[in-house]
Formats: C-alpha cells, sequence, structure tokens
C-alpha cells in the first residue's frame, strides 16, 4: 500500500532568489530616479527610471499576489524575460548617456545605481530563463525493453 507523500508548499516569492534580485533590481531602479529628481536631470531619466520602477512594481506585485496562476492567458516568464531585456538596454543607454558629462553628483550616483540597476535587470532575466528552460524530468531517452530490470 503506497502512501501519499503531502504536496511541498510552494517557496513565498519574497523568499526566492528570483524575488531578492527583482527587489533590489526596484530599490537600485527607484534611487536612480530619486538622484535624478533631486539633480533635476532631463525628463528622459527620470521617464525611463520611472518605467522601471513601475514595470519591476507590477511583477513583484503579479508574483506576490500569484495572478500570474489566475492569468494563464498570457505566458508571463516571456513576458518577464522581454521586461528585463528591454530595461536592460533603456537603463544602459541613460546611464551611460548621465554619467557622460558629469554634470552634478546626484546625476553622477543616479547613473552609477542605474548600471547597478540593469546588471540586476540581466541577471533577472537570465534566472528567468534558466528557470525557463529548466527540464525536472530530464531529456526524453529511448530504451529497450531488456533494459528495464
Amino acid at each position: 500500500m503506497q502512501t501519499l507523500k503531502p504536496k511541498p508548499k510552494a517557496r513565498p516569492f519574497c523568499l526566492s532568489v528570483k524575488g531578492h534580485v527583482k527587489l533590489l533590481r526596484l530599490a537600485l531602479a527607484a534611487t536612480s530616479m530619486t538622484l535624478f529628481i533631486l539633480a533635476q536631470a532631463p525628463e528622459p531619466y527620470i521617464v525611463v527610471t520611472g518605467f522601471e520602477v513601475a514595470s519591476t512594481f507590477f511583477f513583484i506585485l503579479l508574483y506576490i499576489l500569484r495572478l500570474d496562476r489566475l492569468i494563464s492567458c498570457l505566458f508571463w516568464p516571456l513576458l518577464d524575460i522581454i521586461n528585463s531585456a528591454v530595461a536592460a538596454v533603456f537603463m544602459i543607454v541613460v546611464s551611460v548617456l548621465a554619467l557622460i558629462p558629469e554634470t552634478t553628483t546626484h546625476t553622477v550616483l543616479g547613473g552609477v545605481f542605474g548600471l547597478a540597476a540593469s546588471v540586476f535587470c540581466i541577471a533577472d532575466g537570465a534566472l528567468i530563463y534558466r528557470k525557463l528552460l529548466f527540464n525536472p524530468g530530464g531529456p526524453y531517452q529511448k530504451t529497450d525493453a531488456h533494459d528495464k530490470l
């Protein structure tokens, strides 16, 4: 007689590695946006970092409330990877542009925090991509009937 094993509980999003990376990405982007606002940097710097903060907050809220499981008509990991890639490109461009003229200390610090946020955007996309390709059963291998002993 087989005994049923209880199903392991899912790890909460905030305690996972993906959650930590996404929360750190949010904190760095928000810090970069705040420094750009304090430095009165050009509007595109503030808009791009604001977009990054809003989209990252949206995905954190989505994963915390488990809405990705409820709304199954969209393939959320692919959307998250695309968001990470687009955000990384925009954040790198804005951060490099903020670092080139070296106008104020706040602008330079905003660029440095933006570069750090873009590194975590790339790491977040890589984590999701790795999880997307993970195959727990392994590749299918054809076995002969005489090997089943």
